[in-house]
């Protein structure tokens, strides 16, 4: 039996979200520029894209680049940036034949207008996909996210559109940029690194955690089905005890 076979299509996360860690000390090992490691991360997110839909995955969320990612050198930054419109560029139409809505999450409007003209027209041109919904986590921070939601709460409490006593976790989570999606059910993260790096701050509460060694160029379809395959072993709680749940 191999690792898909041993997937329980019963029990996927409906929203599975990515750290994607390690191409810089990939590229390193290879003897090559730290962007040598972000092109060759293509292909893993090529793979984990596809996985995820051909398991039935609903949401994919990939931290792609942070708002603390502007503080690296600027030749890498700017690298990126052209790789990323390049790879938007080259991928839409693939997104499109495979039933894939695109959509982003974080401050777009701080990316140069190339990039934002890309999102844009493959944010519209694959808005009436349904089989899975794949989230580019792009200038994005868990505390931006938290902050801005808060920003915009207190302007509706000013305009009196909302009542400060009527604010609820619910009603808060309205205003976050991952509004309208379920929670992550699975975090994935490679390299190693065993922290979340301001990602999804809020709503990784109660999310499951699987950290691998492997850098993220590395990373293949099988390897998200060990994630998925330790998910669904693991007993989820959500503050109650294991007696509580058998009832």
């Amino acid at each position: 039996m191999n690792l898909r076979e041993k997937v329980d299509a019963g029990n996927l996360p409906r929203h599975i979200a990515v750290i994607m860690d390690g191409n810089g000390r990939w590229a390193k090992q290879k003897g090559g520029l730290r962007i040598f490691g972000h092109q060759s991360a293509i292909t893993a997110v090529r793979e984990t894209v596809e996985a995820a839909a051909e398991l039935g995955v609903e949401y994919l969320t990939l931290y792609a680049f942070s708002t603390e990612n502007w503080s690296r050198p600027a030749l890498e930054v700017s690298a990126l940036m052209q790789l990323l419109v390049s790879t938007i560029r080259k991928e839409t139409a693939t997104l499109n034949k495979n039933n894939i809505r695109l959509q982003t999450i974080g401050d777009t409007n701080s990316l140069p207008a190339s990039c934002q003209k890309e999102l844009r027209e493959a944010i519209e041109i694959t808005k009436d996909n349904t089989r899975m919904t794949l989230v580019l986590a792009l200038s994005y921070s868990g505390r931006w996210d938290i902050t801005q939601a808060a920003q915009r709460l207190a302007m509706d409490v000013a305009k009196g559109v909302v009542a400060a006593s009527d604010v609820t976790e619910k009603s808060f989570e309205q205003y976050l940029s991952t509004a309208g999606m379920p929670d992550p059910e699975l975090l994935v993260r490679t390299s190693g690194e065993q922290r979340i790096s301001n990602f999804l701050l809020w709503q990784l509460a109660y999310t499951e955690f699987y950290i691998t060694d492997l850098l993220w160029p590395d990373f293949r379809k099988e390897h998200l089905y060990e994630a998925i395959i330790s998910f669904q072993q693991r007993e989820r709680r959500f503050g109650k005890t294991s007696e509580q749940l058998i009832k």
